[in-house]
């Protein structure tokens, strides 16, 4: 027996700067899923890392008794004593039922977001190519991004295509700031990067992106941008209105000191979207500079109008999480099942060998019709079992099971 678990931080109970503690990138991600994967008891695990949370999934043991927190912690060699109140722990169907609402962005900053699809999908891809993952999360993750992905299709929500970046526009436009014309920078040049930068065009912009020179042959930049080395930066900057950051480095991308440097005359916004922080908050104290970071740009209220999207979805979501009960509870009952099909055909063959003999048939027409027979066979009482299945309350069919069992024991 096993059971599911998780652990998480994010943008609702923890800042920016205790996110970025522990956050991960795809390599330190792989090591940690392997350190954590060695302890006694840790069947699989995912760890889910973005600008708003840190999830850590585990399949365990039934009888485990670690801490994912605690593991955390020992990964990140910090004091759980320190950071516990900013974790919640979750486990068997109320962490199943937070990763289907999580996936199809009920849980973001932005309602409805699209980017948390693909970043649950890249969470299992990694943990898939290390190894790291069981049946259990391969499933389980599966059918939330396949349920996420019915959301989408089948459920309108008014903000499900926005970003951070589209809130951020949005925001600035609510303070009468107007971006259209503006002298924009973008430094980065990842998902974040890209969508920010294709947010920002399209609001009328002028827009320029960086690249780091040593990919700088390698990388596309959304159309209508212009693009820079990353060490051009600076000299672009005294030009901007709007400076957005949004990589994955783990050391500033601006310094307070650089933008001594740079002896601004004019005001520029600049907006953070990275986690760990990309600009010094320091710099927020400079004249002539606004700075914003990611969690400046929740959405705090969600209106009335939006009730049958969230009842339409929830409904969409339950019907899904069953399939993965029925998944979960039938999957050590398969091999049972497939021996009882085997039994019943071999109980078959010997009644009808007799009959197959006496038939007027070559061997090669009788083997082939015994091969025939035995699909059927199989595939009859496959019907037949899983039919009751379907049919019986769970205890019920599970005497049945036993009772077919008993049956061929002998």
């Amino acid at each position: 027996m096993m059971s599911i678990c998780m652990v998480g931080i994010d943008h609702n109970k923890a800042s920016v700067d205790v996110r970025a503690l522990f956050s991960f990138t795809k390599k330190n991600a792989a090591a940690a899923m392997e350190e954590l994967k060695s302890r006694d008891g840790i069947l699989g695990c995912i760890i889910l890392s973005t600008c708003n949370r840190m999830e850590i999934w585990a399949s365990v043991e039934e009888e485990w008794e670690g801490s994912l927190v605690e593991e955390l912690c020992i990964i990140k060699e910090v004091d759980p004593t320190q950071f516990g109140q900013y974790f919640v722990m979750r486990e068997r169907n109320e962490a199943v039922n937070h990763l289907f609402h999580l996936t199809c962005g009920l849980k973001s900053q932005i309602l409805g977001e699209d980017q948390i699809i693909t970043q649950v999908k890249d969470a299992l891809s990694l943990a898939r190519e290390n190894y790291m993952t069981d049946s259990v999360l391969e499933v389980l993750f599966r059918m939330a991004v396949t349920a996420a992905k019915k959301v989408k299709t089948d459920v309108t929500f008014s903000r499900a295509n926005f970003t951070a970046m589209d809130r951020a526009v949005s925001m600035l436009k609510e303070q009468g700031y107007e971006i259209q014309g503006k002298t924009c920078m973008v430094i980065g040049n990842g998902e974040m990067g890209k969508l920010a930068a294709q947010t920002m065009q399209k609001a009328g912009a002028v827009v320029t992106v960086t690249v780091r020179q040593y990919r700088s042959g390698m990388v596309t930049i959304p159309k209508g941008c212009a693009r820079i080395n990353y060490g051009e930066r600076m000299d672009l900057l005294p030009k901007c209105h709007v400076v957005v950051s949004a990589t994955a480095s783990p050391n500033f991308t601006l310094t307070r000191e650089l933008l001594e440097e740079a002896d601004l005359t004019h005001d520029i916004i600049f907006i953070d979207l990275a986690v760990p922080r990309d600009i010094e908050p320091a710099i927020g104290e400079m004249e002539h500079v606004t700075l914003y970071d990611i969690d400046d740009f929740q959405v705090t209220a969600v209106g009335d109008y939006l009730k049958d999207s969230f009842d339409q979805a929830e409904a969409i979501l339950q019907e899904q999480q069953k399939e993965f009960y029925d998944w979960y509870d039938g999957r050590d009952l398969i091999p049972r099942i497939q021996e009882i099909q085997e039994d019943a055909v071999t109980d078959l063959e010997l009644r009808i060998h007799k009959i197959l003999g006496k038939l007027p048939l070559d061997d090669r027409e009788r083997e082939s019709l015994r091969q025939s027979i035995e699909l059927a066979a199989g595939k009859v009482v496959g019907k037949m079992i899983f039919g009751l299945r379907d049919s019986l309350e769970k205890e019920t069919f599970l005497a049945c099971v036993e009772g077919l069992e008993k049956l061929y024991e002998e």
